[in-house]
């Protein structure tokens, strides 16, 4: 409604204004004189000014403004309400601006007529939106809770509603089309709504109205099947409702016992949640009983069960264990002697307004599920069981406005220009906006258009704004974004990100700066052909940025740099190890190395431990002091240079039969440190059945070094092992 075009000759306005004196006198009985005589006055000033237009569907808009007073009167809705639903409809025309109405009807009614035209204009916006399945937002529930924030009083929300349901029912008097997304959106946004606000009248008939354009056949099929039997039911309940009022009072029991209507929507729904046929529905027929107190619920319940036959597995006592949202009623299904099933809640008048009114009114359960849930008492909810309470307030006689409740809400909603809606924290900023919709656009942002007007970064988005960044195509966000007090940032999720980029850029500030200075360092010594990749693992870095970065912090000196490079010393300690025995003959336990020595007979020998040779290494002998001959690989940095002090010692040997003797070995194994590596590497040992017998562990700058002593028979079992090593990824294997 937030734009209206003139009727055409043939439409539907009559020649005389709805806006008759009985019309008026029908839509103020229930109103003090004072609120008469200001609706009174509102339709003097309103109805010159929509003679002759139509809302966007069509409908004659004074004849719509008429019909949606009564729908507000059914409602008991207060005089403001009502003055409010029919001077918003003048935004078209921008007639009776804001001091106007504040002068004339008060502040109260002035405020609401402003937020009810930002409403309306909302809602064309919010229409077209859609869902959007990327982001996994739910949109139509984000839809809902913009309305709800966007309302600075949720009488607004109410005329909203009272115009749509005044829309439905002219597309079926008035035989016009109904628009398949007008359906679709008063099904999904508006009945939700209405839920909420605990406004049932409003909601089932919306229901039923937009599930005819929506699923027409379904709709004709349901409504023949109920117009088959309607006066065959209507004629039973009316029966039941006698009885059971009649043995309630003989019992001393004071209750109000009514049928409680079954709609169109509310059945498809219940056949086509639980699979069943519409003969299979158990309250096609229902009743509803109020009694005084609890006690008089379970003499009822054990009455009606004595009256009639209760049907298995229908009962349920929510009195004594209440739903975890705190609805409390008893239901029970029964049937009379032909067969025929209803369904009676029975409740006391509080549990009947906790459950229609209160903090756990249907919409909570419903919509959380079939399970409930208890939901917290928000500031929205606050303002809806405010809501629910002015619905019932009884008009005071002075004509004094009523009370607001005040909360500051906990979050914003915004729009984007293709009008999806965004959930912000309040107080949220342009800049917030953009860190929302993307990181890469927050940290090209340079400015933003709130509604089409250029507005500075650090101001704070109000519910129902349309927001537009503007940005450059590359760039940074600024260091002052980060100071609270300069007021750019609301959201702990946009400041984090904006340190993110800091911290990205002075990462980088230091490797760049720590790659010169090792640059610089190989330089020095004529190293500069060297990979810097294997350098880095080298010295017990994962990789070469982390050495980098570690450089330029001076947590690590250039010196080792420099030893890296040097030779390795002679002799080398044997490894802290911890043995596994294994089943098959091993040469350090039987000492049977099975070399031979060229030209000696039974010479004592031993593997060297600082190389570990195995068949079929090429290897030599070094004869020691008392320890008989060492055997080395040929390639041994130990060995060459003990041969280059003392060439004599040397000695040629050979390996000999070796059988199915097991040789230990040294495997040296790189990797990012993670979470089961070691379990990932033991399942490859595992599965070549190779004996681990030592194990030694080291883990530095994220680097974890292993050192496994393993036993095997030949080099081709060692060349085995390490490709099954390298095949985990990120996992480097060579032998020592």
């Amino acid at each position: 409604m937030s734009s209206f075009i003139p009727a055409q000759p043939q439409s539907a306005i009559t020649a005389s204004s709805p806006f008759t004196a009985e019309w008026l006198q029908r839509v103020s009985a229930d109103l003090p004189t004072p609120q008469q005589e200001k609706l009174a006055l509102a339709v003097q000033r309103t109805e010159p000014l929509i003679h002759g237009l139509c809302t966007p569907v069509g409908e004659p808009l004074d004849s719509h403004s008429a019909a949606v007073l009564e729908i507000l009167q059914d409602l008991n809705a207060d005089a403001y309400t009502r003055i409010c639903a029919l001077l918003a409809v003048l935004e078209a025309k921008d007639q009776l601006k804001h001091e106007e109405l504040k002068n004339e009807f008060g502040s109260q009614v002035a405020t609401m007529v402003g937020g009810a035209r930002a409403l309306y204009a909302l809602g064309i916006l919010a229409a077209k939106a859609h869902d959007q399945a990327a982001t996994g937002t739910d949109q139509k529930e984000m839809k809902r809770k913009m309305l709800l924030a966007m309302a600075v009083d949720l009488r607004i929300v109410l005329v909203r509603l009272a115009s749509r349901l005044q829309t439905l029912r002219w597309f079926v008097s008035s035989k016009t089309e109904c628009p398949y997304d007008y359906a679709k959106e008063t099904m999904e946004l508006y009945t939700p709504l209405a839920n909420r606000l605990g406004i049932w009248q409003l909601k089932w008939e919306m229901e039923d109205l937009a599930f005819r354009y929506m699923q027409p056949d379904t709709y004709r099929t349901i409504a023949k099947q109920l117009e088959e039997k309607r006066a065959e039911r209507e004629l039973f309940i009316e029966s039941v409702v006698q009885t059971l009022t009649r043995a309630l009072q003989e019992m001393g029991i004071h209750a109000d016992v009514s049928g409680r209507p079954k709609h169109i929507y509310s059945i498809y729904n219940k056949m086509r949640n639980k699979n069943l046929h519409f003969d299979q529905l158990f309250d096609i027929r229902a009743l509803r009983v109020i009694v005084e107190d609890e006690r008089s619920c379970y003499s009822t319940l054990a009455l009606i069960h004595a009256m009639w036959t209760p049907i298995a597995n229908e009962f349920d006592d929510y009195i004594s264990r209440p739903k975890p949202n705190g609805y409390r009623s008893l239901h029970t299904v029964v049937a009379d002697n032909e067969g025929r099933t209803f369904e009676i809640q029975i409740r006391t008048t509080d549990m009947h307004h906790f459950a229609e009114f209160g903090m756990a009114a249907h919409w909570h359960y419903k919509e959380a599920g079939p399970k409930g849930g208890q939901v917290s008492a928000s500031a929205e909810e606050q303002k809806i069981a405010w809501m629910r309470q002015l619905l019932a307030w009884d008009h005071t006689a002075d004509g004094g406005e009523a009370a607001v409740i005040e909360a500051t809400p906990e979050h914003i909603y915004v729009l984007t220009p293709q009008a999806r809606v965004i959930e912000l924290p309040y107080g949220a900023t342009p800049v917030d906006f953009a860190y929302y919709l993307h990181t890469d656009l927050g940290h090209r942002c340079r400015g933003a258009k709130v509604d089409g007007h250029m507005v500075p970064l650090s101001t704070k988005l109000k519910t129902g704004q349309t927001v537009e960044i503007v940005s450059t195509k590359s760039g940074g966000p600024s260091r002052d974004w980060l100071n609270p007090q300069l007021g750019f940032l609301a959201s702990p999720r946009s400041r984090s990100k904006v340190r993110a980029w800091f911290n990205a850029v002075e990462l980088q500030q230091r490797i760049s700066h720590g790659q010169t200075l090792v640059e610089k360092e190989l330089q020095r010594l004529g190293k500069t052909a060297v990979n810097l990749e294997q350098l880095a693992q080298k010295l017990n870095f994962a990789r070469a940025d982390d050495l980098y970065v570690a450089v330029a912090k001076d947590e690590f000196s250039l010196r080792h740099i420099e030893n890296a490079f040097k030779a390795p010393p002679e002799d080398t300690e044997e490894p802290t190890t911890r043995v596994f025995h294994a089943n098959a003959a091993s040469v350090t336990r039987t000492g049977r190395s099975g070399v031979l020595v060229v030209g000696v007979d039974s010479l004592m020998t031993q593997l060297a431990r600082c190389c570990r040779p195995a068949p079929p290494d090429s290897i030599s002998g070094y004869i020691t002091k008392g320890r008989g001959v060492s055997i080395h690989r040929s390639d041994c940095k130990s060995f060459l240079g003990l041969v280059a002090a003392q060439a004599e010692r040397a000695i040629e040997v050979t390996w000999g039969q070796t059988g199915e003797a097991l040789y230990p070995i040294d495997l040296l194994v790189r990797a990012s440190e993670r979470p089961n590596l070691l379990r990932d590497i033991s399942e490859v040992f595992a599965r070549l059945r190779v004996n681990v017998v030592g194990v030694n562990t080291q883990s530095r700058h994220a680097l974890t070094q292993l050192l496994f002593t393993i036993e095997v028979k030949d080099g081709e079992q060692i060349q085995r092992t390490i490709s099954a090593l390298e095949a985990i990824p990120g996992v480097r294997a060579l032998r020592q």
